[in-house]
């Protein structure tokens, strides 16, 4: 009690804030092939992201069986790992055909304005008790996707 008789405000015990996971997506018009979780106190360089690069291209031989054969159009944006020098040469390895990147509009470039939207809006609220529970519901988020969100 203080002076005057009256207790001290009550002070709450400051609760830990949510970690954040930085997540590479690889998608397609027929859905997700490879997401990619960051680990926690690793940055990511072009080595990093060549070896996600010959990740993805497996994904597509395993979920996408004979695309690979007729030839995969793949778009990045310009961050310095897509242009860094190992990124360049495996995604060269890869057999992929990079397409220019369009300028920001809705209608051409979807993940920004379309992809990225959904997921954050669905799961603006939510609290994670660990990352393995947000993994699951980014996945579940992707997983119950009908066709045609793909085909934006």
């Amino acid at each position: 009690m203080d002076e005057k008789g009256e207790r001290p405000p009550k002070k709450f015990k400051v609760q830990k804030s949510a970690s954040k996971l930085m997540a590479t997506i690889f998608w397609d018009s027929e859905g997700v092939l490879l997401i990619d979780y960051l680990p926690k106190g690793t940055t990511i360089n072009g080595q990093y992201y060549a070896n996600l690069l010959l990740q993805a291209r497996e994904a597509v031989v395993q979920k996408r069986r004979g695309k690979l054969s007729g030839g995969v159009l793949f778009l990045q944006d310009n961050a310095s790992v897509h242009t860094a020098r190992v990124s360049r040469q495996a995604l060269k390895d890869t057999g992929f055909s990079e397409i220019d990147h369009p300028p920001y509009s809705p209608d051409l470039f979807p993940s920004d304005y379309f992809f990225f939207s959904n997921l954050k809006k669905e799961l603006r609220d939510c609290r994670f008790v660990d990352d393995n529970q947000m993994k699951m519901a980014v996945k579940s988020h992707f997983d119950c996707k009908k066709n045609i969100f793909w085909a934006v």
